[in-house]
């Protein structure tokens, strides 16, 4: 049977409730926020990030920017106005960012952008997701993105 710590579920729910439940893939599932929470807080992270873009950024009708068109390349440019700043205060940076040009080994998949960010543990790439002006500026990543991976690595 496994443990569960009380700390982490209050952290899982903490996240839940400023990202959602990750049911639609715009964020982390709980067991995947768990994974992450569940890491070596001094161990290094990378993350290797896959977008897929909209034609149309996809806001909720209620928002400002629903009725105006926003392309998902300047709605995920919004995004990264502050997600990249928030990144930097909280001590990770990029190794790479850039256009996907395709498969070499494997099933093809169709991307549009890749970003590798590197963390020197976990408590940094956590300060990111609990960064205020960086849960603010989620919805801009949300609408932008037709769909997303992230895969998580040590080091």
């Amino acid at each position: 049977m496994m443990t569960v710590n009380p700390e982490t579920e209050t952290q899982v729910e903490q996240l839940r409730g400023w990202y959602g439940d990750g049911r639609d893939g715009t964020c982390p599932t709980s067991d995947q926020w768990r994974g992450v929470l569940e890491r070596s807080p001094a161990s290094p992270i990378t993350l290797i990030n896959f977008f897929k873009l909209r034609p149309v950024a996809d806001y909720p009708d209620n928002s400002a920017e629903a009725s105006n068109g926003l392309s998902g390349q300047a709605a995920f440019d919004r995004y990264a106005e502050v997600s990249v700043p928030a990144m930097q205060r909280a001590g990770g940076r990029f190794l790479l960012v850039g256009p996907f040009e395709g498969s070499f080994l494997g099933t093809p998949e169709d991307w549009d952008l890749v970003a590798v960010g590197s963390y020197p543990n976990t408590r940094a790439f956590l300060a990111l997701y609990t960064d205020p002006d960086y849960r603010a500026a989620f919805r801009h990543r949300t609408a932008a993105c037709a769909r997303q991976k992230v895969m998580v690595c040590s080091g």
